[in-house]
């Protein structure tokens, strides 16, 4: 994702990747407001780095530095540390970290088999750590279907984010898992808690225009006068946080500014309802307020939609932080 709005994309069908055979494309910038469409993945950094930022905040010391000792065995730590001072060099390797399950996509050495869509066989959900070198997209979201006009809607394949947060949160724990792969599902659990918070990694609409569903909003267009230039749904959304160029500093600091969640909702640990939670947004926020309608658009958003696309991002993100930190607390005791 690049400037100019916010958060960033996936959903059963990996945005900017392939999904039904349409391409997807992906923008991310400074609040409210998106560049013409780029590449991009999940939140974007910036986003991504924002939650992990906000749950470093809130893990005990002993959870941070299990963390930080699993984080060395990542192959980009170096990089991550790279001119850090050493007092600060477990927080932002952590908070980088976030990063790296988008950043694999752009390596050499890491294969897309299967695209968007998780291939046949046992490899497409494995656990084995730092040795797989598949990028795993079908991992990153998960399209809980639904449709306004009665068509029918396809269920999401797994594996796919909800099911992979299980099987790495239960790895994790388990003191017996070998530490390459504790470290591994460390990482993806950083990205995947932040991913099913977006609420359109979590939903597909199904409609007679759409009939193979809206790739979470990437296949509705939009029009954004006032300064924005994205021109689908799913670019908009992805704008929210900021600019992936940003450094893990800034993210830090934009954390910081967000107001606490719901504390009886952060305290939900159960990742099946943390998607319905992004469905039922995605469903109420993003689809069926005005000026969206059904059809694949075009439809220009209002300053009071892009205004309530802010609030609602906030406020997810801040819930993901807090769940991330219940769920490394735990893990890493």
């Amino acid at each position: 994702m690049l400037s100019c709005c916010g958060w960033a994309t996936n959903s059963i069908a990996f945005r900017y990747y392939c999904y039904g055979g349409l391409m997807r494309s992906i923008t991310l910038g400074l609040v409210l407001c998106i560049t013409a469409a780029s590449p991009a993945f999940a939140w974007g950094n910036f986003g991504h780095m924002e939650v992990a930022a906000l749950a470093w905040d809130q893990m005990t010391p002993q959870a941070r530095s299990k963390a930080a000792e699993l984080l060395k065995l990542n192959p980009d730590y170096s990089k991550w540390t790279d001119g850090v001072a050493a007092p600060d060099q477990d927080r932002i390797a952590f908070v980088t970290a976030a990063t790296w399950p988008d950043s694999i996509k752009r390596e050499g050495g890491y294969s897309p088999a299967g695209g968007d869509v998780a291939p046949p066989g046992p490899a497409a959900g494995r656990n084995i750590g730092y040795s797989d070198k598949l990028m795993h997209k079908y991992w990153h979201f998960v399209d809980v279907p639904f449709s306004p006009d009665g068509t029918s809607p396809k269920q999401p394949r797994a594996p796919n984010a909800q099911t992979m947060i299980g099987v790495m949160r239960a790895a994790l724990s388990d003191a017996g898992t070998s530490d390459d792969i504790r470290s591994y599902d460390l990482i993806w659990l950083e990205h995947l808690v932040g991913d099913v918070h977006q609420p359109l990694h979590a939903t597909s609409r199904f409609t007679h225009e759409n009939p193979k569903g809206d790739a979470g909003g990437n296949d509705v267009q939009i029009h954004c006068d006032t300064g924005c230039k994205a021109t689908e749904l799913h670019a908009f959304w992805d704008g929210i946080p900021g600019p992936s160029s940003a450094k893990p500093s800034d993210a830090i600091a934009a954390a910081a500014q967000l107001e606490k969640p719901d504390a009886e909702k952060a305290e939900i640990t159960d990742e099946a309802v943390w998607v319905q939670e992004s469905f039922e947004t995605a469903k109420a926020s993003v689809y069926k307020a005005p000026p969206i309608g059904e059809g694949p658009g075009p439809f220009t958003l209002t300053p009071a939609y892009k205004s309530n696309a802010e609030k609602v991002a906030k406020e997810r993100m801040a819930l993901a932080g807090a769940r991330l930190a219940n769920l490394l607390n735990a893990a890493l005791k």
